[in-house]
């Protein structure tokens, strides 16, 4: 299988936690190619329409897009235990989880673009700290709520989410939360997290 990859993404950098935490990253060709919504790359174009990645090629000529798709896909490929439980409570509190770090990778880029790559007389700050509140107030309810054990979708998402935030300095998710930045750095000490670690700058 073929991964069409980008190094600074959150969404292919989940993907491939999520790989690696199955036993299947071996089976993955990994290709980086740049993507941004101003730079048109012709060869992720030609399998996603959207042209974004990540892009899962399988053997069979099939290809899957969108990052929660292809985790799915890749945990009904081993026999370990599932990073999307059958279950239907567990399950809906994975899938949960992981609509809450999309939450904060989608925010966090959004703000990034306003920061730093739109041009300086188009910014808008007031937009800027909506973003951030969004995140901010995701942040606080993960510090009540994270599950400091679980390995899985929800937790792959979102300790790849928070590590874009930070890679890119867009919010400090640890300052006031002890219990969230505790686990997040026990969580970075995974060998899957350590195997995927973000680099690269954006280029347009």
């Amino acid at each position: 299988m073929k991964l069409l990859y980008q190094t600074h993404s959150p969404y292919a950098r989940k993907v491939l936690v999520a790989a690696h935490e199955t036993g299947l990253a071996g089976q993955l060709d990994v290709i980086h190619h740049e993507t941004s919504p101003t730079r048109r790359n012709e060869a992720v174009y030609a399998v996603n329409p959207l042209g974004k990645v990540p892009v899962l090629l399988l053997d069979d000529g099939e290809v899957l897009f969108d990052s929660g798709v292809i985790c799915e896909y890749l945990d009904g490929l081993h026999g370990g235990p599932k990073l999307i439980p059958m279950q239907t409570a567990a399950r809906y509190g994975v899938l949960r989880m992981q609509a809450l770090a999309q939450g904060i990778a989608d925010a966090g880029i959004a703000a990034r673009w306003d920061i730093e790559r739109r041009p300086e007389a188009l910014r808008w700050p007031v937009l800027v700290d909506a973003y951030r509140e969004k995140i901010a107030a995701t942040c606080d309810y993960l510090e009540r709520e994270i599950d400091e054990g679980a390995v899985d979708l929800g937790t792959i998402a979102l300790a790849t989410a928070l590590s874009w935030i930070e890679f890119r300095e867009v919010y400090d998710f640890r300052a006031g939360r002890p219990r969230l930045a505790a686990w997040y750095e026990r969580f970075s000490s995974r060998a899957s997290m350590q195997a995927t670690a973000l680099s690269g700058a954006t280029h347009d």
